[in-house]
C-alpha cells in the first residue's frame, strides 16, 4: 500500500518526508518533479510489548511506503509524469501550512482551509479533463455499437461529470462494487482517499496545541464528526474564482486529518529514544506526531495489523480490514493459505496476562478458528496447515 504525500510550496512536505522515512535527499534535486520513495515503520506498542514477553531474535513492525512528488498545482497537474505517481498511489496525505515564520515565503495569510480547498479544486479539474475526454471516446462508441456494459459506464461517467461540477470530489459519490470496479483502470485522483495534515508552529503547550488544531482551522467541516448531514456547494462552483468558491465541504469517511509540528519532528529524528520520551514530556506529549500520523496513514487505507509471535520473530502482518483467517495467512506465505486448516487465535492483551501460550491454552483463552474467522486487529495468530 502506498501514500503519496502532496501540498503547495513551503509547506515541509519534503521535511516531513525525510523525516519519516528516514530518507537522505539532496536539498536541490536536479528535476522539480523527481518522485521519492520510501519506507515508514508503523508504531505499534502492542507488537513491542509481545517482543518483550519473547525476547525474539528478530522484531518486524508493519510499514507503510511513502512517495514525495514536487509542489502541486494546476501547472503540475498537466504533466504526465507527475500526475502518473499521484495516481499509482492508494492515499494521499495532504501537508497543509498552519504556521507562521517571516523566514519562510508564503503567498497570503495563513489559511489552511484555503489551501485545501484549492488543492481539491485542482485535483477535480485534473479528473474532469480525464472524464470529459473518455465520455467523448465513449459515446462514440456507443454510435457505432450499443452494449450493455458501455451504456453503465457512459452513465457512470456522466454522474461523475455531474459530481465534480457541483464541486464534490469523487470518494464522496455514492457507488455501488461494480461501479468502483469500472472506475478501479482510471485512478481519479479526488476519489483516493485523503489524509489532511497540519503543520503547525511550536509552542510552550504544544500538546493542546496539536490536539486543538484539527477544530482551530476548522477542518471538522471535512472530516468525520457524528455522522451529521452533509452539505454541498453550488453546481456552479468550477466556472466561478477560486476567491468565490463556496467552502462548503462534505465530512465523509474517506478523509481524516491530524496535527504534526514539522520543527519538533524533525529535532525529534535526531535523539535517542530516551532523549526523545523526556522532550516530549516536556511538552506535555506521550508520543510524536509522527506516530499518530503513520497510525492514521494506516487506518484510512483501511489496514489492520495481526501479530506472530516467537522465539526467533515477532511480527506485525497487514491485512485490509474484513479479512478472512485463510487469507489472512497467506498474507504469511501463500502455501499457508492453500494448505490452510485452522488458525490458533489469542488477543495480544489476553497473550500478555496469561503469560504464555501454554498458560492461555490451560485458561481457555487461546481458541481455535476456521478458515472465514474475521481476523481481529491485534490478534496473534499460529497457522496450522497440512503443507
Amino acid at each position: 500500500m502506498k501514500t503519496g504525500i502532496i501540498g503547495l510550496p513551503q509547506v515541509g512536505k519534503t521535511s516531513l518526508f525525510r523525516i519519516l522515512t528516514k530518507a537522505h535527499l539532496s536539498s536541490a534535486p536536479s528535476n522539480p518533479r523527481e518522485a521519492h520513495i520510501g519506507v515508514a515503520k508503523v508504531p505499534d506498542e502492542r507488537l513491542d510489548k509481545l517482543a518483550a514477553l519473547y525476547n525474539p531474535k528478530k522484531l518486524t513492525h508493519a510499514s507503510v511506503e511513502y512517495v514525495d512528488v514536487g509542489a502541486i498545482g494546476q501547472d503540475s497537474l498537466k504533466e504526465s509524469s507527475y500526475v502518473a505517481h499521484l495516481r499509482s498511489v492508494d492515499a494521499l496525505a495532504h501537508v497543509v501550512r498552519a504556521f507562521e515564520d517571516d523566514s519562510i515565503p508564503h503567498a497570503g495569510p495563513i489559511d489552511p482551509l484555503r489551501d485545501i480547498k484549492n488543492v481539491e479544486f485542482d485535483l477535480m479539474v485534473s479528473d474532469l479533463g480525464q472524464i470529459e475526454k473518455r465520455l467523448e471516446r465513449v459515446e462514440k462508441d456507443l454510435k457505432k455499437m450499443r452494449s450493455p456494459e458501455l451504456e453503465k459506464e457512459f452513465e457512470l461517467l456522466k454522474r461523475a461529470k455531474t459530481q465534480i461540477e457541483a464541486e464534490r470530489p469523487l470518494r464522496e459519490m455514492e457507488m455501488t462494487p461494480e461501479d468502483k470496479k469500472r472506475f478501479r483502470g482510471f485512478m481519479f485522483l479526488s476519489e483516493k482517499p485523503m489524509l489532511y495534515v497540519l503543520n503547525i508552529g511550536e509552542s510552550t503547550e504544544l500538546g493542546k496545541d496539536l490536539e486543538a488544531a484539527v477544530a482551530k482551522y476548522g477542518l471538522t467541516s471535512i472530516v468525520p464528526n457524528d455522522g451529521t448531514k452533509k452539505a454541498h456547494v453550488g453546481a456552479d462552483a468550477l466556472v466561478r474564482p477560486v476567491e468565490q468558491r463556496s467552502t462548503a465541504a462534505a465530512p465523509n469517511r474517506n478523509v481524516g486529518a491530524t496535527a504534526i509540528c514539522g520543527k519538533v519532528e524533525a529535532e525529534l529524528a535526531e535523539m535517542s529514544d530516551a532523549d526523545a520520551a523526556e522532550f516530549l514530556s516536556s511538552y506535555g506529549l506521550t508520543e510524536s506526531g509522527l506516530a499518530r500520523l503513520i497510525r492514521k496513514t494506516y487506518a484510512l487505507l483501511g489496514l489492520i495489523s495481526f501479530f506472530t509471535a516467537g522465539e526467533d520473530e515477532c511480527r506485525a502482518w497487514t491485512i485490509p480490514v474484513n479479512t478472512r483467517a485463510q487469507q489472512g495467512a497467506g498474507a504469511i506465505h501463500t502455501d499457508l493459505e492453500h494448505h490452510f486448516i485452522r488458525a490458533e487465535t489469542i488477543r495480544w492483551d489476553a497473550l500478555l496476562e496469561a503469560g504464555s501460550e501454554a498458560n492461555a491454552r490451560a485458561k481457555g483463552t487461546l481458541r481455535l478458528e476456521g478458515k472465514d474467522y474475521i481476523v481481529q486487529d491485534g490478534d496473534v495468530m499460529h497457522i496450522r496447515h497440512s503443507g
